[in-house]
């Protein structure tokens, strides 16, 4: 059998639900494989990982609280009922799920982490498929029968500023060498989406969007299909008012956010800041540049860097504050 290595893939985070499970999709057609057993999914709450995992496994039932709701008795610790092959319910492994999900950080608040590994090492054996979120907290306690070599996933995903896609083999990564990558870089994100939804809210003066969405490392991109007529200097001064002035941003609901006493539509509410004053070094570039690609005019905003890139230089290598 030959192997194909793959060591890392890395996609822009992208905005809103319906463009992360979008992602999800392209994801499973590109790396997913049918022998793919076990994946890990690594990220803070709300970075859109359960939006991800829909659109990988369409129809996967999430079992981690999402809308409210929380599958009771965990499904997969059924696969702790008997060796057989028959769980307390007289059913053959044959009528249970093929895939199972569980996310680590909910469950062990009901479930020890150490019972949540055999459960997850049991539905293995039994050749069922299982998607762990927050895989790094229960990497350590997966044990391979024949050695007490810990378990990696087959395909780990890590969802931060960005999304990385790899598998590990003996050599790494591990778990926490992605967990500490986009627990570092999601909080940029964030500032990101928050300074987005602020600038949005002065150039449609609160109305709605006339533009769509796309990605840039540490800011954000809103694509016109004609070119605004708007002062960047104005908008910018207006956004860093409301940065200084330092107001709450919470969900309002699965569609909205409050900025201060102010609801404004989001399509992704819960990957904010908690308040305004969060966002570090915010600009606006000073350009509208026509991308021809798009066709689209562009304008960008940035966060977290110490002095205003030109479009087409080398972000990467901008002085950032960390």
């Amino acid at each position: 059998m030959s192997y194909i290595s793959h060591l890392y893939s890395v996609y822009f985070a992208p905005r809103g639900n319906v463009r992360m499970a979008e992602l999800g999709m392209q994801i499973a057609q590109q790396y997913l494989r049918p022998t793919d057993k076990l994946i890990g999914v690594i990220g803070d709450p709300g970075s859109g990982k359960s939006m991800l995992i829909r659109g990988m496994f369409p129809g996967l039932d999430l079992t981690n609280g999402d809308n409210g709701v929380s599958v009771r008795p965990l499904p997969i610790l059924e696969m702790l009922d008997d060796p057989l092959g028959v769980n307390k319910k007289g059913l053959s492994l044959f009528a249970t799920p093929h895939t199972y999900h569980l996310d680590v950080r909910f469950e062990q608040g009901f479930t020890q982490l150490p019972v949540l590994a055999d459960a997850i090492m049991a539905a293995l054996r039994k050749g069922k498929r299982v998607v762990v979120e927050h895989f790094e907290l229960i990497y350590p306690f997966l044990k391979r029968q024949t050695s007490n070599l810990p378990v990696n996933a087959d395909l780990m995903v890590g969802v931060g500023g960005e999304v990385i896609i790899t598998r590990a083999n003996l050599f790494g990564p591990e778990p926490q060498d992605i967990a500490n990558i986009v627990f570092k870089s999601i909080r940029y994100r964030k500032m990101a989406h928050s300074a987005e939804d602020i600038t949005s809210y002065f150039l449609t003066h609160g109305g709605e969007e006339e533009y769509e969405h796309a990605d840039v490392k540490h800011g954000f991109v809103l694509c016109f299909k004609e070119k605004p007529i708007v002062s960047l200097e104005k908008i910018e001064s207006k956004v860093k008012a409301v940065i200084e002035q330092d107001v709450p941003i919470t969900f309002h609901d699965d569609e909205h956010i409050k900025i201060g006493d102010v609801v404004y539509h989001c399509n992704a509410p819960r990957n904010h800041v908690r308040r305004s004053g969060e966002i570090e070094g915010f600009t606006l570039i000073k350009d509208i540049p026509y991308d021809p690609v798009r066709k689209a005019y562009l304008i960008v905003g940035l966060v977290g860097y110490k002095e205003a890139p030109k479009i087409g230089a080398d972000l990467d290598k901008i002085e950032r504050i960390y």
